[in-house]
């Protein structure tokens, strides 16, 4: 995680450079497919098998509604905030979760590339022992608000998204004993999740 959060914080510091200052709020590509450079964290040593392909149309200069296919794994509760908990092997499940799902966002530009934006999520939950064994299947509703900023590379054609979000997972169902007892000790939300979309324009 720590090598993600540098990955973006550099990508962040790029962006800001003059020559991304290009703006255009027309409608010039109304299309775009994207994804997520956090698939980068596949390559680590214990990758999370992330995936995602986002589809999305941008209906007035302002408004865009995106599509969302995405796909990961995860060992433990996802409401451990940063601190001594955050990714301690203490809490995690005995086993992890593979999930597999589809969302809808809606963003809107506040002001010049600055946007707000939501997610909602409906998730597959399949909840494996520590052998990667099935146990049994649940669902998941995740949501997400994400606030960010947009920059534009190659005459608009390519763009890259750093942000910040509040997630939270109000819905959770059938998921093992085992795994509930250490989901008990924490949330169902979490603060400050960084993203950094990219996607192109056509």
């Amino acid at each position: 995680m720590k090598q993600i959060l540098l990955i973006f914080a550099a990508l962040l510091l790029i962006g800001t450079s003059p020559i991304h200052a290009q703006q255009d709020d027309s409608l010039q590509y109304r299309y775009f497919v994207g994804s997520t450079l956090f698939m980068l964290a596949n390559f680590t040593p214990e990758p999370p098998s992330y995936y995602q392909l986002n589809f999305g149309y941008r209906f007035t200069p302002r408004d865009v509604v995106t599509v969302e296919a995405i796909t990961w794994t995860y060992k433990g509760p996802l409401g451990r905030q940063y601190g001594p908990d955050f990714e301690n092997p203490e809490s995690d499940y005995p086993g992890k979760v593979r999930s597999l799902g589809a969302g809808l966002t809606y963003k809107r530009f506040i002001w010049k590339r600055v946007y707000g934006q939501i997610h909602s999520t409906a998730l597959r939950q399949n909840y494996l022992d520590e052998s990667g064994n099935k146990i049994q299947s649940g669902f998941q509703l995740f949501n997400t608000l994400r606030f960010g900023y947009q920059f534009r590379f190659l005459k608009n054609r390519i763009f890259l998204e750093p942000s910040i979000a509040l997630t939270f997972f109000p819905i959770q169902t059938n998921m093992p004993e085992s795994f509930q007892l250490q989901e008990d000790r924490f949330g169902n939300y979490f603060l400050g999740e960084p993203g950094l979309h990219f996607g192109f324009n056509f």
